[in-house]
């Protein structure tokens, strides 16, 4: 897939949150270079996530439209990995390895699927392999 990083959904997330500016600027910037130098992928499971999140927790929620835009200039070019049963089999060795929650395990089979070195992710162990996969939380410093 020639990407050099697997975006988690609350990288995503974090790009519209104002709550933490620092944050926001890190994800921003981690969203535009996967975007525009594509460097960066998601799986379907990350668009999922952040639709739901952005239309139902967000306060206050953002309108359809607005999404729908969004997704067709930022999200959508980014997803590379779409569920398989060989997707779904990797999650369950994923979680039999690591004891991640089944959606976690999953966001570790797509990013390992997709074929990049890194996964940029708040929810999972800083710095943990699992095969030629890194995990990095990149607001940690």
């Amino acid at each position: 897939m020639n990407a050099d990083y697997f975006l988690d959904s609350n990288i995503l997330l974090y790009s519209f949150d104002p709550s933490d500016p620092r944050k926001q600027r890190i994800a921003r910037m981690l969203v535009d270079d996967a975007v525009h130098e594509a460097r960066g992928v998601i799986s379907s499971q990350v668009c999922q996530e952040f639709c739901n999140v952005m239309l139902h927790k967000l306060t206050p929620a953002i309108p359809a439209g607005q999404l729908a835009a969004y997704l067709e200039s930022t999200v959508y070019p980014l997803i590379r990995v779409l569920p398989s049963p060989r997707l779904f089999a990797e999650a369950l060795l994923v979680h039999q390895q690591t004891r991640y929650r089944f959606y976690d395990s999953l966001i570790v089979a797509a990013a390992i699927e997709s074929g990049v070195p890194t996964l940029y992710s708040e929810d999972l162990q800083h710095d943990r392999a699992i095969g030629n996969l890194r995990i990095v939380n990149p607001f940690l410093g």
